[in-house]
């Protein structure tokens, strides 16, 4: 049962904006070509990094990294400029990609020129090889401006031989870990992903060899490895031994996924095993098991209530922050408590008590727009049409009011947007007594 549904999961995620994104890499070569080294080509002196590059992003992808190579000779020349040399340099290749995308905001930030196209991020590390440190070395403008070294090509290397080594579910995994984060709000990078199932097929031979029919075993111990990591701020990527550091605390998501994969596992229909790893891995997971394997991502939503919105659909998603709601729950002259404290003591809400759904904690930097989802499910629901699943703006209040009026199990999710992307989400369950 497991092999093709896994089969076809690993279709479902495959980026379908390929073209999109090598026509904007082309274009963006061709004109840094041009303007620094005085040829034509849409091919030399790029290099595609980042997830993309290493071959482990997924549909929604929104930040794009290319590495450009200038002349040596430039190098010398920002690296003796009076002032910061690298802001210099950063805006030299913007006033070039300007000359290409007259009317695209595009800005220098830090140690690349940013291009914001419609529904993705192109960010150009201007760098210069350096046979010395075996890397590229590229200019930093924070701290009056720098000079850094990165290895990326040692990282898509270290990568590629994993992945080669472990018939190819090194990439598969990463794949995979990244629709589970995206749709749990697990705050981890793109780099860190791949360090740490790197890291796991390191540390065992167990699944070097495996099949998609093993995926449900596998994503068993890969959950239960990453749920067992002691929080650190930052761990060596692969190839390059770079600091990737970790700003958020995956761990506690980690083990309950690790759980629902055993109970995916153990169970004994497919319904109920379908249902468990959906709840993992979000909507990309099929909702059948697919008599042939398409190679392209579902456009059908399985769902039996086609009003439910899904921001998916409405929105790339790219967790890269940490946010999280939480709920005052009020009402029968009780004090107000708080919903997730409650849970752990009381599985079920009585009804006719007011909920106060608002931001606990969200690091995103300003602006961005907060969007709610209620959804309603169970029989009770569906006997009153009270199915719900609108996703709505928040309107700068930060805040949502609901009562419990019928019994079953609902939920409350808020995501928030920025520059067109999903890029936090937070869930809580509500459960409602008779």
């Amino acid at each position: 049962m497991s092999a093709p549904l896994f089969e076809q999961f690993r279709a479902n995620l495959v980026v379908r904006n390929a073209s999109d994104i090598s026509t904007a890499y082309s274009s963006i070569t061709t004109r840094l070509n041009k303007d620094f080294w005085g040829l034509e080509s849409n091919v030399y002196h790029r290099r595609q990094v980042g997830s993309y590059g290493r071959g482990t992003a997924i549909h929604g992808i929104s930040d794009l990294d290319m590495v450009f190579e200038l002349p040596w000779s430039t190098y010398e020349r920002y690296r003796d400029y009076q002032g910061n040399g690298p802001s210099q340099l950063l805006q030299a290749v913007r006033n070039s990609l300007k000359t290409l995308y007259p009317n695209t905001e595009i800005k220098g930030d830090g140690q690349v020129v940013v291009i914001e196209f419609k529904k993705f991020v192109v960010e150009v590390l201007p760098a210069f090889w350096d046979e010395k440190c075996d890397g590229y070395r590229f200019g930093d403008t924070h701290d009056g401006g720098t000079w850094k070294v990165c290895k990326p090509i040692k990282e898509i290397a270290a990568v590629n031989n994993r992945n080669d080594d472990t018939n190819r579910n090194l990439k598969h995994a990463c794949k995979m870990i990244r629709a589970w984060k995206n749709q749990h709000g697990v705050n981890m990078g793109g780099l860190l992903v791949d360090s740490l199932v790197y890291n796991f097929f390191g540390q065992t031979d167990d699944y070097d060899a495996v099949t998609y029919k093993s995926y449900a075993k596998l994503f068993v111990s890969l959950f239960t490895y990453l749920g067992g990591l002691d929080h650190q701020e930052y761990w060596a990527a692969p190839g390059s031994g770079q600091r990737v550091h970790s700003s958020g605390k995956f761990q506690k998501k980690a083990k309950k996924a690790a759980a629902k994969c055993q109970e995916a596992l153990d169970a004994d229909t497919d319904k109920k095993a379908i249902k468990l790893y959906r709840e993992v891995f979000g909507r990309s997971f099929p909702a059948e098991v697919p008599t042939v394997i398409k190679c392209e991502a579902m456009a059908q939503d399985f769902s039996r209530y086609t009003s439910e919105q899904y921001i998916e659909d409405e929105y790339p998603v790219d967790i890269r922050y940490d946010f999280e709601i939480d709920s005052e729950v009020s009402g029968d002259g009780a004090a107000a408590s708080k919903l997730r404290r409650m849970a752990e003591a009381f599985v079920w809400l009585p009804k006719a008590r007011s909920l106060r759904f608002y931001v606990e904690h969200c690091d995103v930097p300003m602006p961005y727009e907060v969007m709610w989802k209620v959804r309603n499910v169970g029989a009770v629901a569906e006997r009153l049409k009270m199915i719900r699943g609108q996703i709505v703006p928040d309107g700068g209040k930060m805040q949502k009011y609901e009562s419990t009026n019928f019994h079953g199990e609902h939920f409350v999710e808020a995501y928030v947007v920025k520059d067109g992307v999903c890029v936090a989400r937070s869930l809580i369950e509500v459960r409602i007594n008779e």
